[in-house]
């Protein structure tokens, strides 16, 4: 591999190492890994420039545009729902008809969680459900902990189940030709079979907490802010459904699917002011994603990808199998310690270029989506949800005074990390058991 290296490849890849060093790394100097990758993104531009592999016109044609709109369209369509209020009215029934029993109250809010993970991406999901579950968790007097852990673990699984659950299966499905409905009947099995294992992980990692008696009944009423928007919403979020479903046979991308819902959720719901929605747009999440599939952009331009995919395309076409468990738990490992959107947009081009050879790696596309996906549960830094979700039990640990209610990576490694691993090794008997079932033509 090392002979076939020239040097814009070296260059490149330099510059693809120094982006993710210091992606990889937000933790510890404070900067944005957005400027990172805005940085890394000027840098493969000016250097493709000057050996004559890469061009601004290139870089602007390297970015998936189907992953930023869809993301974009998204997140306003969650700040309208957000403001109807439905969400609380959601958690506080769930509360009410959980009646007393912690465990069933987290099998009912693990549910609604990776419900809404299935169209909402895990951060939006987390950050909808972790205040409620700290409310509801004070009202009954119990601890928070394993409501949030819940949440955390199960909004990344749920996410990947379908092609809008987590920005990394919008890239993988958008560069492999992926529709909706291939993405959920292949990877839904799995992910039941994850989330199932980690209820049941929950049951006995928590066994001590959960067991506690609930003080509080929920027995009044909580009012919607506005439910007729809220029924509008929930209409509107089942024509995207539908519209989901069809999106392959009417020759509609996902992002031109959210935009047309969205539109007619805006002429239903009249009085929102766009201006007002568009505010919680977070530009800095898609300057990320721009930023980083122009660096991708110009390494793939620089041939030093293709000539990772030629050093492994012996042992994906001689064990195909082999190369997918690999390619899972060391994508999940990855995926634990650092971000897996990088990982995922740098094993993108790779894969595709096989693809574009005629070689099958579909089995390999759904590994890769279930090894970022279930091992961003690996660690409190696995994923930005996992984040959110320290943070907030941080917060509650000092508004408090009571240390034991946050979230440290200790308590992680004890009752998170084994969820990961279990996941992990479910994912792996269904990659053996059904390797003719995942197996298809995406050529």
């Amino acid at each position: 591999m090392i002979d076939h290296l020239t040097e814009p490849m070296l260059v490149s890849g330099f510059i693809l190492i120094l982006t993710f060093f210091g992606i990889f790394t937000e933790n510890f100097h404070g900067i944005e890994r957005a400027k990172f990758a805005m940085a890394g993104a000027g840098s493969i531009i000016i250097a493709g420039q000057f050996y004559g592999f890469y061009s601004p016109q290139l870089a602007v044609q390297a970015i998936d545009w189907n992953v930023v709109f869809l993301l974009a369209i998204m997140m306003i369509i969650v700040a309208i729902m957000i403001s109807t209020g439905g969400f609380e009215y959601l958690a506080h029934y769930l509360a009410q008809q959980s009646k007393g029993s912690q465990f069933r109250l987290v099998i009912m809010l693990g549910t609604a969680v990776t419900v809404i993970s299935l169209l909402l991406d895990n951060v939006t999901t987390v950050i909808i459900f972790g205040p409620l579950i700290i409310l509801i968790s004070r009202t009954m007097d119990v601890s928070p902990i394993p409501y949030l852990l819940a949440a955390a673990l199960l909004s990344d699984t749920g996410g990947v189940a379908t092609l809008v659950g987590d920005p990394p299966n919008l890239m993988i499905g958008s560069a492999a030709g992926i529709s909706f409905n291939t993405f959920i009947i292949h990877m839904g099995p799995p992910v039941l079979l994850a989330w199932v294992g980690i209820l049941i992980a929950l049951r006995y990692l928590f066994a001590k907490e959960l067991s506690a008696n609930v003080k509080h009944q929920f027995d009044h009423a909580v009012k919607y802010k506005n439910q007729a928007l809220w029924q509008k919403c929930i209409f509107v979020m089942g024509v995207m459904v539908v519209l989901f479903i069809l999106h392959h046979t009417i020759g509609w991308e996902p992002w031109l699917v959210a935009a047309a819902c969205l539109t007619l959720l805006l002429f239903l719901a009249k009085h929102i002011e766009l201006e007002q929605v568009t505010n919680y747009l977070e530009t800095p999440l898609l300057i990320f994603f721009i930023s980083l599939f122009i660096v991708i952009g110009g390494v793939e331009k620089s041939g030093l990808l293709e000539v990772v995919g030629q050093t492994f395309k012996p042992l994906i076409i001689e064990s195909p199998l082999v190369a997918a468990l690999i390619l899972l738990w060391v994508a999940a490992i990855l995926s634990a310690l650092i971000d897996n959107i990088p990982f995922t947009a740098a094993m993108i081009p790779v894969l595709a270029g096989l693809q574009t050879e005629g070689v099958n790696v579909s089995v390999m596309w759904w590994a890769l989506a279930m090894g970022v996906g279930m091992g961003g549960n690996g660690s409190h830094i696995g994923s930005t949800a996992n984040v959110y979700i320290v943070t907030i039990s941080e917060r509650l640990a000092r508004e408090t005074g009571n240390p034991e209610l946050a979230i440290t990576p200790g308590l992680w490694v004890r009752k998170g990390t084994p969820a990961m691993i279990i996941t992990l090794l479910l994912c792996s008997l269904f990659l053996v058991g059904g390797y003719d079932f995942l197996y298809i033509d995406l050529t």
